[in-house]
């Protein structure tokens, strides 16, 4: 949908058109994920979410057992791999059996991603995606829809649980594609997609004057929940308290935020806008982990999807802290086994109050971005997904020290011409605009921060806390 919808013909449909064009584009992406093995997923999902934590590591020692077998057979970059564990006890199993396989990092991933590619599924079962994530770094990606349908069901397992019966709920939605042409000066600034009975809301339209639109747009339009980025959200939920609008209460079950770390302060601004709770969720492009929050707002994790391991950096008799290691038990076409992630994350070592089993994160850092701020006012967030498309871009960063520019340090591989750098700023255009300047600058190496992580934007103007 995100490449079409950068399409010059979508750009200069009318409105109505533009809501069709969506709507089509709706209906292929229900089709890709609501299919019988989501539901399927999902009734297992909510049978288990109560417990006990025995039967959560029998699921999830039976499908590590799987993954690992599958990948030893299957995939040219595992075939080294030890066996998995046989020892009676599956916690004890699942322990022996990843401390007994090396840690893989994205640097091992990008050399040779078609080592990873399972032999056995058919060409045609295949989807070909791509990674994006804080390090502005993209990597092609294979999955099936089996995988993408488990992960959406970890997704309804949350939303269920906070009183959104299913898909079929009207939705106000905050994420990334481009959906109304940047020059648009004048409402809607949203556009429709009947099928999926969702109301898209772009995020690059967010100006002081623009965003009443937004507000009387969220109280006219029904919907039951709000989806997407929670720095846009924020913006939006800011507004209305700022216009004394805030929703009554009751009229959406919850929203729920992703993509982003969820700040405290966009939390309370967003729960006092919205009357509702907001519930957040972690997961990765690589299909490899998910996080849902429970109402004690810690991130338990869907252990039945994934494994989730700490590298301990810090440790308090509460809590483990360090760099996480995901595993992805139901990614069948590209497997990853103790992935290096890039984030970083605190678990806790007791059980959480909410009465939850299994294991839970206190805090998951490493999302946190800046916002870039136009000339015009806007405040974007979420820039990291202009490099999602650039492969032919090792690394890449944005700077900005004024409001009227940006400067993007690009580590160029060797494939990188003049066609990469013209696309590279057409997609910094198409969210920015026009009116910043722009300088693009090859460089060897970005700087990390001082506790070795990578910020993709890095903005002195827009900084959310300021």
């Amino acid at each position: 949908m995100r490449a079409n919808l950068s399409d010059a013909i979508y750009q200069k449909l009318p409105v109505l058109g533009q809501n069709l064009f969506c709507t089509v584009a709706g209906y292929k992406r229900y089709r890709s994920r609501f299919g019988p093995r989501f539901h399927q997923a999902l009734a297992e999902l909510e049978a288990s979410a109560a417990g006990p934590l025995e039967r959560l590591h029998e699921i999830q020692r039976k499908r590590l057992d799987r993954l690992v077998t599958r990948a030893r057979e299957h995939s040219p970059f595992y075939r080294d791999l030890p066996p998995p564990s046989d020892h009676k006890d599956p916690e004890e199993a699942i322990r022996r059996t990843l401390r007994s396989l090396p840690i893989l990092e994205k640097s091992d991933y990008r050399e040779q991603p078609e080592a990873f590619l399972a032999d056995d599924i058919p060409a045609n079962r295949l989807q070909r995606g791509k990674t994006s994530g804080t390090t502005g770094t993209a990597l092609p990606l294979w999955y099936t829809l089996d995988t993408l349908a488990e992960e959406y069901a970890t997704v309804w397992r949350l939303r269920r649980a906070n009183g959104v019966a299913g898909p079929e709920v009207p939705n106000l939605t905050f994420n990334g594609p481009i959906i109304v042409p940047f020059d648009r000066k004048r409402p809607p600034f949203w556009r429709y997609n009947a099928y999926g009975r969702q109301t898209l809301f772009s995020l690059y339209h967010m100006t002081p004057e623009n965003l009443l639109a937004y507000v009387d747009a969220v109280h006219d339009i029904p919907a039951g929940y709000v989806q997407g980025y929670p720095s846009s959200i924020h913006l939006v939920a800011r507004a209305m308290l700022e216009a004394d609008r805030p929703l009554p209460a009751g009229r959406i079950a919850g929203v729920f935020t992703s993509s982003e770390s969820l700040l405290a302060f966009q939390r309370k601004t967003i729960e006092s806008a919205f009357s509702a709770p907001v519930r957040d969720r972690y997961g990765v492009s690589e299909f490899a982990v998910s996080m849902t929050e429970c109402a004690l707002e810690r991130h338990h994790v869907d252990m039945e999807f994934g494994i989730v391991e700490v590298e301990t950096a810090e440790e308090t008799g509460e809590s483990v802290t360090g760099p996480i290691l995901v595993t992805g038990l139901a990614h069948d076409a590209t497997p990853l086994i103790r992935y290096r992630v890039g984030d970083v994350g605190t678990r806790s070592k007791q059980p959480c109050p909410c009465g939850r089993p299994g294991d839970v994160f206190l805090d998951v850092d490493g999302r946190v971005e800046d916002y870039v701020e136009t000339p015009d006012g806007r405040m974007i967030g979420r820039l990291d997904h202009i490099f999602k498309e650039q492969l032919d871009i090792a690394e890449a960063q944005i700077l900005q020290e004024t409001k009227d520019a940006i400067e993007v340090l690009v580590i160029p591989r060797a494939s990188y011409d003049d066609i990469s750098e013209r696309q590279l700023m057409k997609e910094i255009r198409s969210r920015l605009g026009d009116e910043i300047d722009v300088a693009i600058r090859h460089v060897e190496s970005i700087p990390r921060e001082p506790n070795g992580k990578f910020r993709a934007v890095k903005s002195r103007v827009g900084s959310p806390n300021r």
